[in-house]
């Protein structure tokens, strides 16, 4: 032990490290009470580099909300909810997970997430411009029919108003996406189909959250499961951006 350390623990002084554990323990817990007790270590680190400008290593920062006793919302998600259609044509895959565009409107992504309430299960469409990072199109039901995702596309095609044949819908093979109305819907608006591998849980999901650095945060059903349903439906989803930003806009 080095004599100086002694001599602080003895007189009570706290060291420049403590006091910097200290510092960094308001900033994570300012983060973790404004994200509502879901932001979990990778995501307030995200907040302290992105957001904040901070530099400092993520272990550290899992050590002291770890000690602090600082958790966020991990819920597993027990099955997917893509059901294929064995019978249904599927488009080719003019993406090939290269998530890079030149401009808006060129590449959109489409996915489905399932939240359980306890007034049963909601489902969330969402259109996603992979260039801007936004959600141009979204919408919330109790079930999985082929309206859902009608609504989302039709959300995204009356705000952006995209040149026919100019941008890219990629989505996974789920039946409402493979349906016969889905793909009249899209050769209406001059959308160009484009399907990812069969199961590359990296395909469409690196399009919707990862690549772009999103997660569909729609989450408070499952903070709050007992939700109305109804009021599910009028609220748009909440986006997060690992800085923080709201990513919900035209």
């Amino acid at each position: 032990m080095r004599r100086q350390g002694y001599y602080e623990w003895r007189s009570g002084m706290k060291s420049a490290r403590t006091l910097e554990n200290e510092l960094l323990l308001k900033h994570i817990e300012t983060i973790h009470e404004g994200s509502r007790g879901t932001y979990g270590w990778p995501r307030v680190h995200a907040e302290l580099t992105l957001g904040l400008g901070m530099v400092v290593n993520h272990k550290r920062v899992a050590r002291l909300m770890r000690e602090a006793g600082i958790q966020g919302l991990y819920r597993r998600r027990r099955r997917g909810c893509t059901v294929r259609d064995p019978h249904a044509e599927p488009y080719a895959d003019l993406v090939d997970r290269d998530f890079h565009v030149d401009g808006p409107d060129e590449l959109w992504c489409t996915d489905i997430t399932e939240h359980p309430t306890l007034e049963g299960k909601v489902y969330c469409a969402a259109v996603l411009d992979a260039y801007s990072r936004r959600v141009v199109g979204w919408s919330i039901d109790d079930n999985m029919r082929t309206e859902l995702v009608l609504d989302a596309l039709g959300m995204a095609i009356a705000r952006r108003n995209p040149d026919r044949y100019s941008a890219i819908l990629h989505s996974d093979h789920g039946s409402p996406l493979t349906s016969w109305a889905f793909g009249r819907r899209l050769v209406d608006a001059g959308l160009v189909g484009s399907m990812g591998s069969i199961g590359d849980c990296d395909d469409c999901e690196t399009g919707v959250r990862r690549l772009v650095g999103l997660t569909l945060a729609y989450d408070w059903p499952s903070r709050c499961p007992g939700v109305d349903l109804s009021a599910a439906r009028a609220t748009p989803p909440q986006v997060a951006h690992r800085a923080g930003s709201d990513l919900i806009g035209a």
